[in-house]
């Protein structure tokens, strides 16, 4: 009789991106106990300072409707990219408008969501980007001091209760994030498209890459408003957008965990 063998193959399977995220992820694993104080703790207690961006990063809005485009725009810049030109800010902005999802009936949309922000971002390979939400304006900030600092890229932040985007692209805390967990975020580098405009209602607006105190930084970066139309979609890049109402939300890179997995497949 003949006899069947199965392989088993080891596959190397990216981490999805519409897997539920999960902040304790991001958490330093528990440090061995050392009665003693070693010369890596005394290092990791000293405040840290970090900024992605240089002096030709940032990219003002064309127009009063694409900070979403410009936020994309500089933190692609960033990344390395050197482009301030209108017509790429236009294209970007358009990527993101059309990744937005649909609207409640009789509303047209003029700018770009949050969910297109991250969207665009994932789909023009700019690295793993997904939205989050929190309860606590200290603990977004933590969360995204602690991923510019392991993956070397920009956030995005959803300011005025969700009407515009700024880009952080660095911090100063009380530690560095990748020696210890026991940090505070104490200034915000922040790059506002709207500058030098600012707002009659929120406030002006900093002066790109200006570090500034999180008092400050609360005054704009508020959490997103409530009564989110219940249709409001949601996609790959995170949670719905209904459960961002109320939240601080940011747009945050990330390292997709690799995952081995042993799959049986028949000869």
């Amino acid at each position: 009789m003949e006899r069947r063998s199965r392989i088993v193959a080891t596959l190397l399977i990216a981490f999805a991106l519409g897997a539920p995220f999960a902040p304790s992820a991001l958490a330093a694993s528990p440090a061995s106990p050392d009665r003693s104080v070693s010369s890596t703790a005394q290092a990791a207690a000293k405040p840290f300072r970090l900024d992605l961006a240089d002096g030709n990063d940032f990219v003002a809005q064309k127009t009063f409707v694409q900070c979403v485009g410009a936020s994309m725009q500089t933190m692609l810049n960033i990344a390395g990219a050197n482009d301030r030109s209108a017509r790429t800010q236009a294209r970007l902005q358009s990527i993101a408008r059309s990744l937005s999802g649909p609207t409640r009936q009789g509303f047209q949309r003029n700018g770009a969501s949050v969910l297109g922000w991250t969207s665009a971002l994932n789909r023009l390979d700019a690295g793993a980007y997904r939205m989050v939400g929190t309860d606590t304006l200290p603990e977004a900030l933590r969360l995204a001091a602690r991923s510019i600092r392991e993956t070397g890229r920009p956030v995005g932040l959803l300011v005025w209760a969700g009407r515009h985007a700024w880009v952080m692209s660095g911090f100063e805390a009380t530690a560095d994030p990748r020696r210890s967990d026991a940090f505070r975020v104490t200034r915000a580098i922040v790059l506002d498209p709207l500058y030098p405009y600012g707002s009659s209602r929120w406030g002006p607006s900093p002066k790109p890459r200006e570090a500034i105190s999180i008092a400050t930084l609360g005054r704009q970066f508020v959490p997103r408003r409530r009564g989110v139309w219940a249709g409001a979609a949601t996609g790959s890049a995170g949670p719905s957008m209904a459960a961002l109402a109320g939240k601080y939300v940011i747009v945050m890179p990330y390292t997709p965990i690799v995952v081995a997995r042993t799959i049986p497949i028949a000869s």
